[in-house]
């Protein structure tokens, strides 16, 4: 059985899966790192050539799947290949290396799932975050920037994206914090490109009804419904309270086939009856293994939890 097969097949089971939380939450990652164009490129490349920080990064992976995690995302939501060539100075081919990395990286990790008492297999989705957000100037937050881009223009910007995810073996596709319809549709027609993967899109919304475009979150869904290989459709990086009303006006809109993913930025207080109806769910910015051990006792109420001194060291991870 393929790895997206068996992802599908984990996604009919009652209990959610569990995301991962938000990249460079844990002191040493990235502190040093301003979000400059390049600072993804900058992060991939120390991490492929300084063997602590290449420790670090898939340290800072394993500690999200010891706290529970079934699903960690690559560290390539801002990446592209235009980006590295113009901001590192690099090749096209070296970008596309580099871009892979990501998967590489992040399948490193998962691999050392097999000697903790969770038997699944922890899945690794390829993040893609929106045009904007290689742009580096919080435009995935607003999507103003598809107004004068065509869907075409769009598709040819992610799809060498999407190509490398691919091509490195993970086990989903992640449509990101995606701020417009314009935008959605472009990934749901480039996605047509590669038949064999299946992934999921969720939006950068605004308020309790709409995206960040301005568009009702409910056309939106509309538009992410139209591939039959989306496995869920949803909202991440936005406030929690905003998350239940958007996916409760969108509820009769879901086709039976796909299911909610909903990963909200750093909580107070998370309504546990929403876990009932999403999967996958998790966190995004700020959210860091304990809460994810939080979530995790909270939806599916067993023990996969990470202490502090649970936490992998040098020894049990080299």
């Amino acid at each position: 059985m393929s790895s997206a097969s068996c992802l599908r097949e984990r996604l009919r089971e009652d209990q959610p899966l569990i995301l991962d939380g938000g990249l460079g939450t844990e002191p040493g990652l990235c502190v040093c790192l301003s979000f400059a164009k390049d600072w993804i490129g900058r992060l991939l490349r120390e991490i492929n050539i300084i063997s602590d920080c290449h420790f670090l990064n898939v340290l800072h992976m394993l500690r999200f799947i010891i706290s529970g995690a079934d699903i960690i995302t690559t560290a390539t939501y801002q990446a592209s290949i235009p980006g590295f060539v113009s901001h590192l100075g690099l090749s096209v081919g070296d970008s596309r290396k580099l871009l892979m990395s990501g998967v590489y990286l992040a399948k490193e990790a998962a691999e050392k799932r097999s000697d903790l008492k969770w038997r699944k297999s922890a899945f690794v989705a390829g993040s893609v975050g929106p045009y904007g957000a290689h742009l580096a100037n919080g435009s995935e937050y607003k999507g103003t920037y598809a107004a004068r881009l065509t869907v075409e223009r769009l598709k040819d910007f992610h799809r060498p994206h999407i190509e490398c995810l691919v091509d490195a073996g993970a086990d989903v596709i992640a449509f990101e914090t995606i701020p417009s319809i314009k935008e959605c549709q472009a990934l749901v027609e480039v996605l047509r490109e590669f038949p064999s993967s299946e992934a999921w899109m969720s939006f950068s919304c605004g308020d309790h009804k709409t995206i960040a475009d301005g568009s009702l979150f409910t056309d939106a869904v509309q538009m992410a419904c139209r591939s039959k290989q989306l496995l869920a459709v949803g909202v991440n990086c936005c406030p929690p309270d905003v998350v239940e009303p958007l996916l409760d006006a969108a509820q009769s809109l879901l086709p039976p086939e796909m299911t909610w993913v909903a990963y909200p930025n750093k909580w107070d207080a998370w309504d546990t009856k929403l876990g009932v109806c999403v999967c996958p769910t998790g966190g995004c910015c700020f959210v860091r293994p304990a809460d994810i051990a939080w979530l995790r006792q909270h939806l599916k109420g067993d023990d996969a939890k990470c202490e502090p001194n649970d936490c992998p060291t040098t020894e049990s991870t080299s």
